[in-house]
C-alpha cells in the first residue's frame, strides 16, 4: 500500500489562532535565551519555527519536516541563522547536539515514545532542554469516530486494515520518563484547551488538517472524498446541532532540563 504526501498548509492553518495557544505556553517553559542552537522537529510550515527563533534569540535553529508541501512553504522563511530540512523524526539523526530540542503537535505520529524520548535526550548538549507539546484528545468522539469509519467498507479493504494507533502516554508516565532518563528539572502538564468553533461541522474541518490525513494518504481520492463524507454525517449526529460548538481539546506540555 502506497502512502502520498496529503498535508496541506493552508488546510492546517484554517486554525492557525486555536493551534498557536499551546505553542506560546511551551515556549514559555523553556528558561534558555540566546541559545547557540535549536532544533524543531516536525516544523511545518515554518511559520511558529521562525517566531521559536526569535523568542529563543537563537544562533542558529532547524527546522525538520516530512512533508514537502510543508517545507516547501517554510523554505520562504529561510535566513541567517534559521534553515529546514527534510527529514522524518522516527529516525532522524543530527551531526551535533543542540541546546534545545523542540517539538511542538507532533511528536504523536511517532510510535515508540519510551525509545523516541531516549534519542531525543542524546540530542542535547549538557544543560540543554528538551521542549515537547502533543495532543491528548484521541479519547473524544472526533478521534474515535475515525478509526471506527476506517474498520468499516470500503475503506478497510482500500487500506488493509490499516487503523492510526498513538503511542501518546499518559502525564505521569512522561514525568517518570524524563526522571529515568536523567534529567535534574522537570514540567510535565496536562491542559485543555476550549475552542469555540462555529458549530460541529468545523470539527470536521479541523481533523481534516490534521487526524483525517493519514487516511487520506493510503487510500484513492475519490474514496477519501466518501470516508468525509461519512465522518460528517456521523460526527454531526453524534454531536448535535450545537452552534457555537465547543471543542475541549486536551494537550500535554512538557519541559525538562539535563545536567551539567
Amino acid at each position: 500500500m502506497s502512502v502520498r504526501d496529503t498535508w496541506n498548509p493552508a488546510q492546517y492553518e484554517r486554525f492557525r489562532a486555536e493551534r498557536e495557544q499551546p505553542f506560546h505556553d511551551l515556549v514559555a517553559l523553556i528558561t534558555k535565551r540566546q541559545a547557540g542552537s535549536v532544533v524543531d522537529l516536525g516544523c511545518g510550515t515554518g511559520l511558529l519555527t521562525a517566531e521559536l527563533h526569535r523568542e529563543l534569540q537563537a544562533a542558529d535553529t532547524l527546522g525538520i519536516d516530512s512533508s514537502d508541501a510543508m517545507l516547501e512553504r517554510a523554505r520562504s522563511l529561510e535566513r541567517d541563522g534559521l534553515r529546514f530540512a527534510r527529514g522524518n523524526i522516527s529516525d532522524w539523526q543530527p551531526e551535533a547536539l543542540f541546546d534545545v530540542v523542540f517539538s511542538n503537535a507532533a511528536l504523536q505520529w511517532v510510535g515508540d515514545h519510551r525509545a523516541l524520548f531516549a534519542r531525543l535526550t542524546a540530542m542535547l548538549a549538557p544543560r540543554g532542554e528538551l521542549a515537547v507539546q502533543v495532543p491528548a484528545n484521541f479519547d473524544h468522539v472526533s478521534h474515535t469516530l475515525a478509526a471506527d469509519i476506517a474498520g468499516e467498507e470500503p475503506f478497510a479493504t482500500a487500506i488493509d486494515g490499516y487503523i492510526r494507533v498513538f503511542s501518546v502516554l499518559p502525564p505521569e508516565d512522561y514525568a517518570t520518563l524524563l526522571f529515568d532518563l536523567g534529567f535534574v528539572a522537570q514540567t510535565v502538564r496536562l491542559q485543555v484547551y476550549g475552542h469555540v468553533l462555529e458549530s460541529p461541522d468545523a470539527v470536521v474541518e479541523w481533523v481534516r488538517g490534521t487526524l483525517l490525513t493519514d487516511y487520506e494518504s493510503r487510500m484513492p481520492q475519490p474514496l477519501y472524498e466518501e470516508f468525509v463524507a461519512r465522518y460528517r454525517a456521523r460526527l454531526n449526529a453524534a454531536l448535535g446541532d450545537q452552534r457555537p460548538y465547543f471543542y475541549p481539546f486536551k494537550r500535554i506540555l512538557l519541559w525538562g532540563r539535563r545536567p551539567d
